[in-house]
């Protein structure tokens, strides 16, 4: 995402209009929301530009068009909290993870999720794809489901330099030179398998192996 942070000194993130996304029933609607929450953040052209941009990310592989406007919503709001965050402009209250692979569709959506599950919130996690598809691999969201996780409602997301320069430890798996690079991040190349294609028996070591791996991490923030 390029917005760029209208910098007020006192700038804080609102929480979100009650009733938020069932009340979104336009894209007007959706800036003027988000307005509200990122006032002294960002300026509202800078909004309609994340949501433009989302729209644009989303709207060629949307399979129910009239979820559209609620996966936009949520797009934004994290593409805008990640710009925030890389500004300065919000503290971040707890590390923050991001996990990258290349459709962001199997790899580090598992990892994500299950960082955010094994970490109970002491950790805000983000995934990202080099070159995202349209939709989670099933058998990956299947496998999770067995450990009583719920993925149903991820979708694969756009790799930004706003999402790498906010976070704190950048994990990628597969994309090779495509993430960026910034001074001062801790990056991790994991040696995992793409689950794509696989039989689901494959896919449960692919989730195993990622526990492991995920579970050591979370342990060097001493959760």
């Amino acid at each position: 995402m390029t917005t760029n942070p209208t910098a007020a000194p006192s700038g804080t993130v609102r929480p979100p209009v009650p009733g938020g996304r069932h009340r979104i029933t336009d894209y007007d609607a959706l800036i003027d929301e988000l307005a509200y929450t990122y006032d002294g953040t960002f300026s509202k052209a800078s909004i309609a530009q994340a949501v433009a941009e989302a729209r644009a990310t989303l709207q060629p592989t949307a399979r129910i068009p009239d979820f559209l406007p609620i996966l936009v919503a949520r797009s934004a709001r994290e593409q805008l909290t990640a710009a925030a965050q890389a500004a300065g402009k919000i503290t971040k209250p707890v590390p923050e993870l991001l996990f990258v692979c290349v459709q962001n569709a199997g790899r580090s959506q598992m990892a994500a999720a299950l960082a955010q599950h094994l970490s109970a919130g002491r950790v805000h996690v983000r995934s990202a794809g080099s070159h995202p598809v349209d939709q989670i691999n099933p058998v990956a969201v299947q496998v999770l489901a067995e450990r009583g996780i719920n993925l149903t409602e991820a979708y694969p997301q756009p790799l930004t330099g706003d999402v790498v320069h906010a976070a704190d430890v950048i994990v990628t798996m597969g994309c090779g030179d495509t993430c960026p690079i910034y001074p001062g991040k801790r990056y991790l190349d994991w040696d995992v398998p793409d689950p794509d294609g696989r039989p689901i028996e494959e896919v449960r070591d692919i989730r195993d192996d990622l526990q492991a791996r995920v579970t050591a991490l979370l342990r060097d923030f001493n959760i």
